[in-house]
């Protein structure tokens, strides 16, 4: 089960997907998908290219911040940087049988896994924990996810609260009450409801509705036509039939009921949006009046809804998606109960299936593990229930990882690279040629009012209201899902809180949120290789340093744009200014739908706009940053071979090393917003001058693209 996240997220960017969504969660959420040179400088390596992968040489380049290991030196970085910068990793550091794919991001959240897991198995033996503290919750949250013999024990019978109302179904009135009462409980039934910014009134909270209730990452998962996708739609029929059995039914049963739920999330699935078009504020905000949303929907009666959801006064809701909400009424009518009793039971165990007994984790896991993501084994379970406990209570577990992992002095040194970041867009933005007065004072103006937010929330979430004990742990995980729901609805009619977080601490990620014009990063991305306070000012502007300009850039991408320095959707661009960023951004989605994954599957160029925009404008911004720092400015000298400059642009590339298996790499192609990693790498950097002087590259080196054809914006 997946933690929800406010709909307003949908607005919200992030550096990188979910490590684990694919992989170990059964539960595909649309707002969890949405929760980044000298001339002589090749002959550099042609001189160091002997000596310098030995133990010792790559210990003291490890000091650096870099590690020299990780080169591969018979490939130019003017043919294929990303190759060149990670080719030695990729060959030492092979996918680990239970990750789909292997990164920096994993081997830091792994390793940031490590200390949790000390901090909840200290809690976990503590008998004399205060009752009621977040000391002894996270010890007993984590104690009952390890109780594996409890879970085995307990089998379904925690389940039967929410299987046996789907039985007593006998009118639509039941069937609405019902996908009310699984929606509080974490699962995804037909759409979603949550809490969400107001986008044309960002000081205010309503209430939004969006596309949801599918069991495959995407609806193109249930259209596309090609030979692959009909396998794993097939795979997907024998995956839900299997789970029925799991529960007891009959094969013939079973293998019928599994047709009804794709049959009735194909339904579904034709009338959601694409991944793309998502991306549009504008076109996914329509608040309605009851009235109109009674109209919308005749056979949803929404006053009832919002009774049943625990907001009853509720006047008035966003519909992101309006035809999907017009299929779903539609559905509602056409469908059958019985019909809709199978889909709700199968979504329900769908959503748990980690946290029952072995046979479900076992089956939920070749489906959406194996089959979808090419990962070869389970993640060990401590591992499981170190995400599981960050998912449910991600701030009371974050204190204690804030308290030991991250000192004063990290925040400290963090806090000034970040400034120093806005001041070089900041200069950037003040001396485009292609922007004019008008806008750039908009835009300037945008950066002033960024809110930044580093290491942990000033305010830590109350969880006073939720209950935890040492019964079972699926118990534990929906109780988690139901104060989490309650605690978002609560948010509905009030002003916006801006002091709360979207990740928990510990998380190796960061975000930019649109409504709220802040960037966040978490303590558990302030680490090495991202941020290293050991290490000299080139590798980390051209780590963390990319990273911050990344999320700074945002709110300049193509979706960021469009909200104003208070977070409103507004339009703030001159026609002519706004014609021209458009034109801009055109360029890096062409760019990037020319990169081919395999025969036969591009890149999503106008997915990936957004992420690319900010990579391009991350990296260009962090560079203008360091060429200010004393090492920057000055003649430094060179370290383990490599001058500063280019160190910079080493810092940016040993960021993206990454191992993907084939089957995750279509996953991640078909859904994500962010390109793989070695086109994070070499796309932008075949935009940067800086890089090809950096590096001695000449006009028509594969990495350094015709000017003609070069995207520039910030």
């Amino acid at each position: 089960m997946i933690r929800r996240l406010a709909v307003s997220l949908v607005f919200a960017v992030s550096l990188v997907y979910p490590l684990t969504l694919w992989s170990q969660s059964s539960d595909v959420r649309l707002r969890d998908a949405f929760w980044l040179g000298s001339a002589g400088g090749c002959a550099v390596f042609a001189q160091t290219r002997d000596g310098g992968g030995s133990p010792r040489a790559d210990q003291e380049s490890a000091a650096h911040g870099f590690h020299l290991a990780n080169l591969d030196r018979s490939v130019s970085p003017c043919d294929n940087f990303y190759q060149f910068v990670a080719g030695g990793w990729m060959k030492n550091n092979p996918i680990p049988a239970y990750w789909p794919s292997w990164a920096s991001f994993n081997k830091l959240h792994d390793h940031n896994q490590q200390a949790l897991r000390e901090i909840l198995e200290e809690a976990a033996r503590d008998k004399s924990a205060q009752p009621g503290s977040n000391w002894q919750k996270i010890g007993d949250f984590y104690a009952s996810c390890m109780d594996e013999a409890q879970v085995e024990s307990a089998g379904l019978k925690p389940l039967e609260p929410l299987l046996r109302p789907i039985e007593e179904i006998q009118t639509t009135a039941g069937l609405e009450d019902e996908i009310a009462h699984l929606q509080q409980a974490g699962v995804n039934a037909v759409f979603e409801f949550g809490s969400e910014q107001d986008l044309k009134d960002s000081t205010q909270v309503i209430a939004g509705a969006v596309q949801g209730g599918l069991g495959l990452p995407d609806r193109q998962y249930y259209l596309d036509d090609d030979e692959r996708s009909k396998q794993l739609r097939t795979a997907y029929v024998q995956h839900v039939t299997h789970m029925f059995q799991l529960m007891g039914e009959g094969e013939d049963q079973a293998a019928a009921e599994a047709k009804t739920v794709l049959e009735v999330e194909t339904t579904l699935a034709k009338a959601s949006k694409k991944r793309e078009e998502l991306r549009d504020p504008e076109t996914n905000y329509h608040p309605m009046s009851v009235a109109q949303l009674d109209a919308l929907t005749p056979h949803l009666s929404w006053k009832e809804y919002f009774a049943d959801v625990g907001v009853p006064s509720l006047e008035k809701l966003d519909v992101g998606q309006i035809d999907f909400f017009k299929q779903m009424d539609q559905s509602i009518a056409a469908v059958s109960l019985a019909d809709w009793k199978t889909y709700l039971r199968w979504h329900l165990i769908h959503s748990v299936a980690g946290s029952l007994p072995k046979k479900f984790v076992d089956e939920n896991f070749d489906f959406y593990g194996r089959q979808l993501t090419g990962s070869k084994e389970l993640l060990p379970r401590w591992q499981r229930c170190v995400e599981a406990t960050d998912g449910e209570l991600g701030e009371a577990l974050g204190q204690y990882y804030v308290q030991r992992y991250f000192p004063p002095e990290a925040k400290s040194r963090a806090v000034e690279m970040v400034n120093n970041i806005r001041g070089a867009l900041r200069d950037d933005l003040e001396t485009l040629d292609w922007m004019s007065p008008a806008t750039r004072q908009q835009a300037v103006e945008k950066l002033s009012m960024m809110t930044l937010q580093i290491g942990y929330p000033e305010k830590w979430r109350d969880y006073s209201n939720y209950k935890v004990g040492r019964g079972p742990y699926v118990e534990n995980l929906i109780g988690g899902e139901e104060f989490e729901f309650a605690r978002d609805v609560q948010k509905i009619g009030k002003p916006v809180d801006k002091t709360e977080w979207r990740m928990t601490p510990p998380t190796v990620n960061a975000y930019y949120s649109a409504p709220l014009n802040e960037i966040v990063f978490p303590a558990g991305i302030l680490q090495p290789p991202f941020f290293n306070p050991q290490a000299d000012d080139a590798i980390n502007y051209g780590g963390i340093g990319s990273v911050i300009g990344h999320e700074m850039t945002h709110g300049f991408d193509d979706q960021g744009a469009k909200f104003d320095g208070n977070g409103n959707l507004h339009n703030w661009w001159t026609p002519e200014d706004l014609k021209n960023f458009q034109a801009r951004g055109e360029c890096i989605a062409n760019q990037f739908s020319a990169y081919e994954i395999e025969p036969g599957l591009r890149g999503n160029g106008k997915l990936e706009e957004g992420e690319s925009i900010a990579d391009l404008g991350g990296l260009t911004i962090a560079h203008a940053a360091f060429e200010k720092t004393p090492e920057g400015k000055a003649n430094a000298p060179s370290i383990d071979g490599f001058t500063p400059e280019q160190r910079f642009f080493l810092g940016w590339g040993q960021i993206w090393e990454e191992n993907i298996r084939p089957e995750y790499a279509r996953l991640m192609a078909k859904t994500n917003t962010h390109p793989l990693d070695q086109f994070r790498t070499n796309g932008p950097l075949a935009n940067t001058p800086a890089f090809a002087k950096a590096f001695g590259c000449p006009p028509g080196s594969k990495m350094v693209r015709p000017e003609a054809e070069r995207c520039r914006i910030w």
